[in-house]
């Protein structure tokens, strides 16, 4: 079965989001862990969090995703913003043991002038710093779009910060299809080839998890703007690809499009009526 969701409000506690995705005929999600734009993060109720693990048995949800908060920047050259980047993750590692063996996900950060290189070893070393053997999530570089001083832009520089994390198994990948696209890499004309760099860069086994967005500007555009699927330059037919290659499709697909919940309900279903039965 295609395993897919979308990003969803967490402000009401993670029973709603599961009684979210049953209306939207979900089987996963994704969530922000407390304000994007900012620090707060909501006081987990344990009895909530009782109630979501008894509907996610009964609607057969499985592999949900966290998202850090946009603000998190690891590779700051503000000191005090590296240090609310390693506090949040802090944080938020401990609270996701409520449901334990997920994933999270965060956007690597930019460098600010600082350089990759210097960028890469802030962030490793943050990794190192918060990362335990005890904890059972696992935490997800996601694929940027290589706007302004990002990292993470091409699959060199996300290797570059695997190789210095000590605890390796804690660690994946998280592509997103209008990052790469709007990164350079073809996913539309050369979805083989891409996968086969990926491979060959990073390793396939390291990719934990799907962003499924369609992209606004395109190709090598560095732009970072989500589109509908099939409004965009990747479109619909490429879509289907992705979510087929014998080699993704069976990740957890997550929906980051402009849409609300009907308008995620609609894509959900076009995507599974498009997913192939191996």
């Amino acid at each position: 079965m295609l395993t897919i969701g979308c990003h969803l409000s967490s402000a009401k506690g993670y029973r709603a989001m599961a009684e979210d995705a049953e209306k939207i005929q979900a089987n996963t999600f994704q969530f922000f862990t407390r304000n994007p734009r900012g620090g707060k993060a909501k006081t987990i109720d344990p009895e909530d969090v009782k109630a979501f693990h008894a509907k996610a048995s009964e609607l057969g949800i499985q592999k949900i995703l966290a998202h850090a908060p946009y603000t998190l920047n690891a590779c700051s050259p503000d000191e005090k913003v590296r240090e609310f980047a390693y506090l949040t993750m802090t944080d938020d590692l401990k609270r996701m043991e409520y449901t334990p063996g997920n994933c999270y996900n965060f956007h690597p950060g930019s460098h600010v002038k600082q350089g990759a290189e210097k960028g890469i070893q802030l962030i490793a070393d943050m990794l190192n710093q918060i990362l335990c053997p005890e904890q059972s999530t696992t935490v997800l570089l996601e694929t940027m779009a290589g706007k302004g001083s990002e990292i993470g832009r091409n699959f060199q520089e996300i290797r570059e910060i695997l190789d210095r994390v000590e605890l390796q198994e804690k660690m994946g990948v998280c592509l997103d299809t209008c990052h790469v696209y709007d990164g350079g890499y073809d996913i539309v004309n050369n979805l083989e080839g891409v996968l086969d760099e990926f491979d060959k860069v990073i390793g396939l086994t390291r990719l934990k998890a799907i962003h499924l967005n369609d992209s606004m500007y395109g190709l090598g555009s560095h732009k970072d703007r989500h589109a509908r699927i099939g409004e965009g330059k990747i479109g619909k037919e490429a879509m289907v690809r992705i979510i087929n290659h014998p080699a993704l499709r069976n990740l957890p697909f997550y929906l980051e499009t402009p849409n609300d919940l009907s308008g995620y309900a609609a894509e959900i279903n076009f995507l599974r009526s498009a997913w192939k039965e191996s």
